[in-house]
C-alpha cells in the first residue's frame, strides 16, 4: 500500500459546531454581547478585562454566556432581580498594597536591584 500524502493546513477540516447549539441564539447573543461591551457597566468592564488578555472573540463569548446566565435566572425564578455590580466592581476588589508589593518584587527579579518606593514629585 502506498503512503498517504500529508494534508496541508489549508485543506484541514474545520471543527464542527457544538452539538445542540442554536445558530440563531448564538448570533443574537453575539449581537447583544457587542452592544454590552460598549457600555459602562459590569458586563462592559468584564469584556474589556477579558479582551486585554484573551482576545476580543473569547471575551465576546464570555460576555454572551454571562448575558445568557443573567437572562436565565429571572426566567427560572420569578423572585430573582437583576442588580448590576457596576463598572468598578473588579477595581474595588483589588488590594492596592498587595498589588504594589507584587509589582515591586517582579521589578526586583527583573533588574536584580533593590527597589524602594517614594512619594511622587509633582
Amino acid at each position: 500500500m502506498p503512503p498517504r500524502p500529508s494534508r496541508s493546513n489549508a485543506a484541514a477540516p474545520t471543527t464542527p459546531p457544538a452539538d445542540g447549539a442554536s445558530p440563531w441564539l448564538s448570533g443574537a447573543l453575539g449581537e447583544v454581547g457587542i452592544g454590552v461591551a460598549r457600555t459602562d457597566t459590569f458586563l462592559g468592564s468584564r469584556y474589556r478585562r477579558i479582551a486585554k488578555r484573551r482576545g476580543k472573540r473569547r471575551a465576546l463569548v464570555a460576555v454572551s454566556n454571562s448575558v445568557l446566565t443573567i437572562a436565565w435566572h429571572p426566567l427560572s425564578d420569578p423572585d430573582a432581580h437583576f442588580h448590576d455590580l457596576g463598572a468598578g466592581f473588579y477595581e474595588s476588589r483589588l488590594n492596592k498594597d498587595r498589588r504594589t508589593r507584587t509589582l515591586m518584587r517582579q521589578l526586583e527579579q527583573l533588574t536584580g536591584q533593590q527597589v524602594t518606593l517614594g512619594a511622587a514629585v509633582a
